[in-house]
């Protein structure tokens, strides 16, 4: 039985398979709650198909971009099955995740995410040929300079604000296709590209996967402690011997 986690984004799923067949599904809005509510969920899960975590014979993470804390309990707890199991571990990005339940229209697909500082995170896909094909990795941009780019109708998914698809379709046009009724990421799309992968005898080593941040985290230097401030003062001008 294959596993799948996506906690990406303030949208967490999980999916079941047999081979390539998803025999269950999850979607909710944790928000900031991956780490407290992604375990539970999956033992609902599991009682649900009467299974136990032992059957799992590999194991699918969302990898990014997207939320530094939520893909960070995404991918611990992957990694844990697989080390404990000894099961192969597949990586795949959220923006392809995002795009692939879009692929039965044969048109390109670009998912987006917001990345926050004005700016979003944007990939593009498209099935071509009996393949699914990454026309452009995941990048940071901004929704005018993306729309320069793109030249034909295009699909256009992922988490999209109102303000985002209203933007598109200033700068694009006609040649912004939103659904109307956008849909959260499905886990299923996560666990069938993974299969995909396994299929052809292809995985990642779990000791060195790692989320794909397009952006570091800002890190604040902490305040020194007044005492150990002044002390230092004290030191720099105390003369050498």
């Amino acid at each position: 039985m294959q596993l799948a986690i996506d906690t990406s984004s303030d949208y967490a799923g999980l999916a079941l398979a047999q081979d390539d067949k998803v025999i269950a599904e999850l979607t909710w809005k944790a928000g900031p709650n991956h780490t407290t509510q992604l375990l539970p969920a999956l033992t609902s899960l599991l009682h649900l198909v009467k299974a136990e975590p032992s059957a799992f014979t590999s194991v699918a993470v969302a990898i990014g971009p997207g939320s530094y804390n939520g893909l960070r309990a995404g991918l611990s707890t992957a990694k844990g099955f697989a080390f404990a199991l000894g099961i192969p571990i597949v990586g795949v990005g959220t923006l392809e995740v995002a795009a692939y339940q879009h692929h039965t229209g044969g048109l390109p697909i670009c998912a987006l995410h917001n990345a926050g500082r004005e700016e979003i995170a944007a990939a593009r896909y498209q099935w071509q040929d009996g393949k699914w094909c990454e026309l452009q990795a995941p990048h940071l941009t901004t929704i005018a300079l993306l729309s320069r780019t793109i030249d034909q109708p295009t699909v256009f998914c992922g988490e999209l604000s109102e303000d985002m698809g209203s933007q598109l379709k200033t700068h694009m046009g006609h040649l912004a296709i939103i659904p109307r009724s956008p849909t959260p990421r499905r886990p299923g799309s996560l666990i069938l590209l993974a299969w995909q992968r396994l299929s052809e005898g292809d995985s990642d080593d779990p000791a060195t996967l790692q989320p794909l941040y397009l952006r570091e985290p800002a890190i604040t230097q902490p305040k020194p402690h007044p005492h150990l401030k002044g002390r230092k003062r004290a030191q720099e001008g105390k003369p050498s011997s």
